[in-house]
């Protein structure tokens, strides 16, 4: 879609703040109504003009748009820019006019308002950006720039730069103060569902088994879209690109995005095979910034879009914020003429798909949820099912995805907030982990946030970061108010206790999983919001932290690094549980079994992986295994919809690939061979950064690998050799 044109210049909306009561707590943070804002792409019928779009829905957009174009007329935002310009007698007292001719009409408008903004608050706080520049000849490419930043980030928000340094000037304040934002408010535990993988019995509380969760979101499957948010970089694993191109594991080596698209594309083809219809698509959006779009872009060209067809695949890019130095939201600059920029957050996400238009048209196509995946937790493909059965059988309009938490863990949990005078101000929302032991000792018997006797965790379930929204309220509420704006907060760290100044700038923030507090104000306590949790093992293991990073933790400890290396081990482990519990006979990898490489507890084995493509259910997980033994230096893949595994007698390394329409039975199979093996890479080698923030590496010294493309019916024996039966 096409960004607004240059000459357009945002107007100033009016800031909604809640009203807390005070707190001395000091780490809590400060939450404030985001601006609302409306697409710019036109619907086939409209063609509105500025004035006339103004009218109707009186706000701007942020965030950058990619393939519609805009309807807004030249002559319309002509005619705004050049009253916003008009007013530029305040700028020329502070930059020469000489300086001022440099700067294109969009620079010029975009300052202008900078300027007149920093006069009106009182403080100049932004003198520094715009009040000492050199004469005119030195220098002038960079003012240049530094006025096309500035239009940048003053029209990629809504209400413009003003507007967010207003906002910032006031989260910053109550900050400082501390303001608590939850003082209105009462913690309970919410309405859930609890599912274990293998325990078949119903849970006592919410009465649903796992295999009823997963049979009823069964039904849904065909009527689903994904949103994948991946807005950032790899660094914080020590790799500088980016992360949905790490290697999930080194048996398959498939990167994190294609693992999601398998798993989309084989809720796809079941979804064929159920309804008989093979025209329904299940459509990815990915959001993607400045940092990631182009090598997102690039993976997917080189990698012929994973197998989706053209269109399937949508791509919106968020913009970055101004950076702020200081407790009067004073612009960071990297250098005399660069603004500081940091990313905003995932929650741009919601006004992202309200700008692009897409849930509206996923509504009107019939699509019932919208499933939102982070970008490193290959794990959570194992819950979506579940989850999205869950949201079907209790009509959750939001389901978050959840995992036990330990009390005090540096993990957000899911709570419902009772408003203490008004219930129509109740909702279910995430609560940060900082935030909820304050709230927790304010209230009933003061504990905080403390373990429940009965199971040792937070009675509050920990969450994951991945939910599943019902489709019509999503977008009642992103055609609310709000536009899909979440709330924002601020979250500086301060140097000392005067809470003065900042240990690094800041910015304003947003978050995915707030998208509650739009849900409450849109449909008060109509909106029906819950949680299903899980084990961890089943759905919960993200890669974020370096090795270094990871290896000091499991020093102190940890179980838990976040290493590329333990995400890649806890898929394997997950696997090596559904195979036990299917029959085979086979060792499964416990806390004390794990063995350390590179610095990392590993499981020994065996390592096994369970394409998308060969079961995406328990209960196809049941109905193809059976009996069969496996040893603990053992690999295997297997990968096919109609493939069925009969008492296997595996040690070394397997690979079993069948296509579609392949009826493939493999029965009394014995497989030895070297197999692979897992080697530590010798400290001061040089090696790729992808390969080094795992620490070791994968010999392929043998395997046997069996492949079918070929329609048909076939059988395998204990030899290996393939018999074709039609």
């Amino acid at each position: 879609m096409t960004r607004l044109p240059s000459s357009a210049i945002p107007l100033l909306v009016p800031l909604l703040l809640l009203s807390p009561n005070s707190c001395s707590h000091a780490n809590s943070a400060v939450l404030a109504n985001g601006f609302t804002s409306t697409p710019l792409q036109s619907r086939p019928s409209s063609t509105l003009s500025f004035h006339d779009h103004w009218q109707r829905h009186a706000f701007l957009p942020r965030g950058g748009s990619q393939d519609i174009a805009s309807p807004l007329a030249s002559t319309s935002l002509s005619s705004t820019s050049t009253s916003i310009e008009s007013d530029v007698g305040p700028a020329l007292n502070v930059i020469s006019k000489d300086n001022w001719d440099l700067l294109s009409a969009r620079g010029k408008a975009a300052l202008s308002r900078l300027i007149l903004y920093d006069l009106s608050s009182g403080h100049n706080g932004q003198k520094h950006v715009y009040g000492d520049w050199p004469d005119a000849g030195v220098e002038d490419e960079e003012k240049r720039l530094l006025a096309e930043q500035i239009a940048d980030l003053d029209g990629s928000y809504p209400g413009g730069l003003p507007a967010y340094l207003r906002k910032a000037k006031d989260l910053l304040q109550e900050s400082a103060d501390g303001t608590n934002p939850f003082a209105e408010f009462e913690a309970s535990v919410p309405e859930g569902e609890s599912l274990s993988y293998t325990d078949p019995h119903a849970n006592a509380h919410t009465g649903m088994t796992f295999n009823e969760a997963e049979q009823a979101g069964l039904t849904g499957i065909g009527d689903t879209a994904f949103v994948l948010v991946a807005g950032g970089l790899g660094e914080r694993l020590g790799y500088s690109g980016i992360k949905l191109s790490l290697e999930t594991n080194l048996l398959t080596n498939r990167s994190y995005l294609e693992v999601y698209a398998r798993y989309i594309q084989a809720m796809q083809r079941m979804a064929h095979l159920k309804t008989g219809k093979d025209h329904i698509r299940i459509p990815l959006v990915i959001m993607t910034s400045d940092d990631t779009d182009p090598l997102t872009r690039k993976l997917l060209e080189e990698s012929d879009n994973f197998g989706f067809d053209d269109g399937q695949v949508i791509i919106v890019k968020q913009d970055k914020v101004a950076a702020l130095s200081n407790g009067n939201a004073g612009l960071s600059m990297k250098s005399q003429w660069v603004v500081e920029t940091k990313p905003h957050g995932h929650g741009d996400v919601h006004h992202l798909l309200y700008r692009e238009g897409l849930v509206d048209k996923w509504y009107n196509e019939g699509k019932k949820h919208v499933i939102f995946l982070q970008d490193t937790n290959a794990l959570v493909i194992n819950s979506v099912l579940p989850t999205l059965g869950v949201s079907i059988a209790k009509g959750f309009h939001m389901n978050s995805i959840c995992i036990p938490r330990l009390a005090g863990e540096a993990a957000g949990a899911i709570a419902r907030l009772e408003h203490k005078t008004d219930p129509e101000k109740s909702l279910v929302i995430n609560v940060e982990y900082n935030q909820l032991d304050p709230l927790l000792s304010s209230q009933g018997d003061r504990k905080g946030d403390v373990s429940d006797p009965s199971t040792g965790y937070s009675p509050y379930p920990g969450n994951a970061n991945n939910i599943v929204l019902e489709m019509g309220a999503y977008a009642k509420t992103l055609n609310g108010e709000d536009k899909g704006v979440v709330i924002e907060f601020v979250n500086p760290k301060y140097k000392d206790e005067t809470r003065t100044e900042f240990k690094k700038p800041t910015r304003l923030e947003c978050m995915m999983q707030d998208i509650p507090k739009l849900f409450q104000k849109e449909m008060g306590s109509e909106a029906n919001i819950g949680f299903t949790m899980f084990d961890r093992w089943f759905t919960f293991s993200p890669a974020k932290n370096s090795l270094d990073a990871g290896v000091e933790d499991a020093s102190k400890g940890g179980k838990a690094p976040g290493t590329m290396s333990s995400a890649e081990s806890d898929k394997y482990i997950q696997n090596q549980r559904k195979l036990k519990m299917a029959g085979v006979n086979m060792d499964v990898t416990e806390e004390e079994d794990l063995v350390p490489i590179a610095g990392i507890p590993v499981t020994p084995g065996p390592r096994i992986i369970l394409c998308p493509g060969f079961a995406i259910t328990q209960q196809e997980v049941m109905q193809k295994i059976e009996g069969g033994k496996i040893t603990k230096r053992s690999s295997l893949v297997l990968e096919g919809e109609d493939l069925k595994v009969k008492n296997l007698d595996l040690d070394g390394a397997l690979v079993i690939r069948a296509g579609h329409d392949c009826d493939v039975t493999v029965d009394g199979l014995v497989v030895r061979n070297k197999g692979y093996e897992m080697e530590e890479i010798p400290d001061g080698d040089n090696v790729p950064e992808e390969v080094a923030i795992r620490g070791y590496t994968m010999s392929k010294h043998e395997v046997l690998e069996i492949i079918i493309n070929e329609p048909g019916k076939y059988h395998i024996g204990e030899d290996g050799e393939i018999e074709r039966l039609e």
